[in-house]
């Protein structure tokens, strides 16, 4: 189980990690969420035009990967929560999150600051804990694609402290999502496409 019992597309095509059992929970609890994580990311392909031009709000690559989720019913959530001492009501809202579907939370961290992940997996800890969140799922990008940015001369605007799979593992090895069960996914050389 665990890692391997994700599809061999995935498995070749993404740098993958774990941790707390996420894959054999997101497998046997949440199957339909799993088989939508499957299918999305066994469908994308990380296209050069995508690097080639600057960004917006939105990157190329964030909107294939959230719009191909939607369509399989996931959704942008932001839970209202609060904190209640005595009678005494403090509004505590949480960090929106990408694609949420079912207790199941995935975020998408293409090329921004990396205290971007601090945000997330401080904010898949937290839901954790109030038992909104089963699993929380980041896809970034893998160290290496950089040989690709700098053959497109894209190279200096993805660099070193923007998000990508280093900056990421050493935050949740270092156990930056507390006890949430965490699964990442590096899109790799292997999705890249000219078109």
């Amino acid at each position: 189980m665990g890692i391997a019992s994700l599809p061999e597309f995935v498995r070749s095509h993404y740098e993958v990690h774990e941790w707390k059992h996420a894959c054999a929970i997101l497998e046997k609890d949440f199957p339909a969420e799993w088989g939508d994580i499957c299918k999305v990311l066994s469908e994308f392909r990380l296209r050069r035009s995508w690097i080639a031009v600057g960004g917006g709000r939105k990157s190329g690559v964030a909107q294939a990967i959230d719009s191909a989720l939607y369509g399989l019913g996931w959704q942008e959530k932001q839970f209202k929560t609060s904190i209640v001492v005595d009678d005494r009501k403090s509004d505590s809202p949480t960090h929106q999150i990408d694609c949420f579907k079912n207790r199941v939370a995935l975020e998408i961290e293409w090329n921004n600051k990396d205290p971007f992940f601090d945000r997330d997996l401080n904010n898949f800890r937290l839901l954790f804990e109030l038992r909104a969140v089963s699993v929380g799922v980041i896809v970034t990008r893998c160290d290496d694609l950089q040989d690709i940015f700098d053959r497109l001369g894209r190279g200096s605007s993805f660099g070193s402290s923007t998000t990508h799979m280093s900056k990421l593992l050493t935050r949740v090895n270092g156990g930056g999502g507390g006890g949430c069960p965490v699964l990442v996914f590096g899109i790799s050389k292997e999705l890249y496409v000219e078109d």
